[in-house]
């Protein structure tokens, strides 16, 4: 079976005692203690989120609101801003 490739933003931000990950497109967030950790972490939310949003037909696609946004409300606290590849499989049962 072929996956299909999302590309989503990810970013991570200092906070006090460790790095969050946010994915501004789904209203993601996930944390670690080092960056490798943390962009795992997020890669390992969206990919979950995306599965349960599939399975329960949610839309998937649901933006952090403006206000809320740290790309714009903290952008002395971004560190990287990246691009989240997932590869994504989607398995059809009757």
């Amino acid at each position: 079976m072929e996956s299909t490739k999302f590309v989503f933003t990810g970013v991570l931000l200092k906070e006090n005692s460790s790095i969050s990950t946010l994915c501004p497109e789904l209203d993601v967030a996930s944390e670690g203690d080092t960056i490798p950790e943390a962009k795992a972490n997020l890669m390992e939310a969206v990919s979950l989120y995306i599965e349960s949003a599939i399975e329960n037909n949610l839309p998937v696609l649901r933006q952090v609101p403006e206000e809320e946004n740290p790309l714009k409300q903290y952008p002395e606290k971004i560190i990287e801003k990246f691009p989240l590849k997932i590869n994504f499989s989607v398995k059809a049962y009757a």
